[in-house]
């Protein structure tokens, strides 16, 4: 079954779960995690090829220089051979170059690895996102979503740049150089690597730190970004309230905490500098006290003394940057978990058709059947048994009192949300058994808050659809959408901002119709559609709302009056149930529920 949450604006229920935290998470790798990330890695396993190639070729270009440096000190400069010394740098220099294309090569196929991997990420989360059925958008916040979408990303694309994988490179740097110095002097080696126990124990006081420190970041990064998404999407209710002062103070506990949730890293992360160097300088006071007992191999032991000092030093260096590195890897395996478990969450209940052609529909059949439909988005029923039959071609409209379940309706009809006992049925078919992209394309719906996309008026209405230019015009003209824009003094090219707020409310809603009626669905839903026009367009909305539903079945749930006088059958809705049906003169006679409504609803079109 589909996971049920409470509906937009409803209070759920005080025995519903709440919506989940954020989960916390602590390792800094994870087997099964990676084995996750694999296939999208997969398809570019020939760049981490190249780069696995170029990566031992970086290292020993870099650990060579030491070893040359040695040898010239000892052999040319102590030798008295100085002749020798510029055939010396032309060769450092050779390898200090070489380092840099491998080392350019090898950040170029790992960085480019990174990206697509992380592109194929991207597109996949986005595609499942937009699969979910209402309820999902209901149960997660859309900043948490947003937080997946790019923060949880970024983490992830930052491990190929400075995260695990570098961390191998670093390992295998780290053991190059032990071998290294074993092999010019096993004893001062030992001696010098004494100190690593301490080293360790750091390294694992620092981890656990940051661990802890990590959890409560991610916690609060993801509350930030949730909070500033709902107030910034509330931004008008937010002025006109006056709740400008009471939600920045909530904003600045919940952005102090996140601040505060750093402290842990940044101690880790001073520590394991100050103490790394400090180790760093014993090992090499170590190599010096060593070397003040040997004197009498004394040019010898000055060129070890200095190649174990040079190879001390890049051996630190990785170290010094453990806890950054470390960081990385703990958001990367983090966030990758919190990836995974989206894309795991399927809001649906196992109900889409496996076969690639859908039942033929049934000539007789009303267009729309629900039979004993129960429906809840909590604890508490919303729909009790509803019962309701749309014939083919007829104007139904579905009227009721806040709450009755009208809306509720249409979100089951088109599958937002599955219902839970009863049949809905469409053409005597049940829409379970419809592939969710054909019963959408068979029922468009139309409600009074018209969403338009930022780019073009025309992409808008075809939905970058290639309809044939006719058609796109025959559809703006009958709705009228053609005279608002003449008034504007635009065409179907006009740009439009984000969510359409450089068009007013009747130019949204003529856009949608004219949407409508290019899709030319067999159900048309109007989801009270025409409730909030301003009067100056009301006409040209009458005009489009007739257009679009002529010749078509059509659902209405509506507010005004006029739309619902004219329906060929009325469907009274209360507390979830249907309580009369009939026409408009029929229910106004009989005395009951609609004809307490109606009084209603003539005094709001008055």
């Amino acid at each position: 079954m589909a996971i049920l949450a409470p509906a937009p604006g409803r209070t759920p229920p005080s025995t519903a779960p709440a919506a989940p935290e954020e989960v916390v998470l602590g390792k800094a790798y994870d087997v099964a995690l990676m084995k996750r990330l694999w296939p999208f890695i997969r398809p570019h396993w020939k760049l981490l090829l190249a780069w696995a190639l170029f990566m031992p070729l970086t290292i020993a270009f870099e650990l060579a220089q030491p070893a040359l440096f040695r040898y010239a000190l000892v052999e040319h400069m102590l030798g008295n051979n100085i002749g020798a010394l510029p055939v010396d740098a032309a060769i450092y220099l050779s390898l200090v170059v070489a380092q840099g294309g491998t080392g350019f090569c090898e950040t170029w196929f790992l960085q480019l690895a990174g990206q697509r991997t992380m592109h194929a990420l991207r597109i996949a989360i986005f595609d499942h996102v937009l699969a979910q059925r209402a309820a999902f958008f209901d149960r997660i916040p859309v900043g948490r979503l947003m937080t997946r979408m790019t923060n949880d990303i970024e983490s992830l694309n930052e491990m190929f740049a400075q995260g695990a994988i570098t961390l191998i490179a670093d390992f295998i740097k780290m053991l190059a150089i032990i071998v290294v110095m074993l092999i010019i002097d096993w004893q001062l080696a030992l001696l010098t690597f004494a100190t690593l126990p301490f080293l360790i124990v750091l390294v694992e006081y620092a981890r656990r730190l940051m661990r802890a420190s990590f959890r409560q970041i991610r916690v609060r990064l993801a509350a930030m970004n949730a909070f500033a998404q709902e107030h910034l999407t509330g931004i008008r209710v937010v002025q006109l309230l006056g709740r400008g002062p009471t939600a920045t103070k909530e904003y600045d506990e919940i952005n102090a905490g996140h601040r505060d949730a750093y402290l842990g890293q940044i101690k880790a992360d001073a520590s394991m500098y100050a103490l790394v160097e400090a180790i760093g300088s014993v090992a090499i006071a170590v190599v010096i006290w060593y070397a003040a007992g040997h004197r009498t191999s004394s040019i010898a032991m000055i060129g070890i003394v200095v190649v174990f000092i040079d190879y001390i030093n890049r051996f630190f260096i990785p170290v010094k940057d453990l806890s950054a590195k470390y960081a990385v890897m703990q958001g990367a395996m983090a966030a990758s978990e919190r990836i995974f478990q989206l894309l795991d969450t399927k809001e649906w209940d196992g109900g889409d058709v496996k076969a690639t052609v859908a039942p033929a529909p049934d000539p007789t059949a009303p267009a729309i059947e629900m039979a004993g439909v129960h429906f809840s988005y909590g604890a508490e029923p919303v729909l009790r048994g509803v019962d309701v039959k749309v014939p083919r071609g007829a104007t139904v409209a579905v009227v009721g009192a806040t709450g009755s379940g009208k809306s509720t309706v249409i979100k089951l009809l088109t599958r937002l949300y599955e219902h839970q006992r009863g049949d809905v049925k469409l053409d005597g078919v049940d829409i379970r058994s419809l592939p969710l992209a054909e019963l959408r394309e068979r029922i468009t719906v139309v409600s009074q808050d018209v969403i338009l996309f930022a780019g073009s008026l025309r992409d808008n209405i075809t939905l970058s659809r290639d309809y044939d230019e006719a058609r796109i015009d025959d559809a703006v003209r009958r709705v009228g959408l053609d005279r608002a824009l003449a008034r504007r003094g635009d065409g179907l090219d006009a740009t439009v901002a984000e969510r359409g707020s450089n068009f007013s409310a009747g130019e949204r809603q003529l856009a949608a119709f004219a949407r409508a009626l290019l899709r030319n669905p067999d159900v048309l839903v109007l989801d009270e559609a025409t409730a909030h026009v301003d009067p100056e367009a009301e006409e040209l909305i009458e005009r489009g709302v007739a257009e679009l539903m002529r010749d078509r079945t059509t659902l209405v749930i509506a507010h005004r009056l006029s739309t619902i006088r004219n329906a060929d059958l009325i469907v009274v809705m209360d507390k979830g149930i249907v309580v009369e049906q009939g026409t408009h003169d029929e229910l106004v006679a009989k005395g009951g529920f609609y004809a307490a409504l109606e009084r209603t609803f003539r005094r709001q079109d008055h």
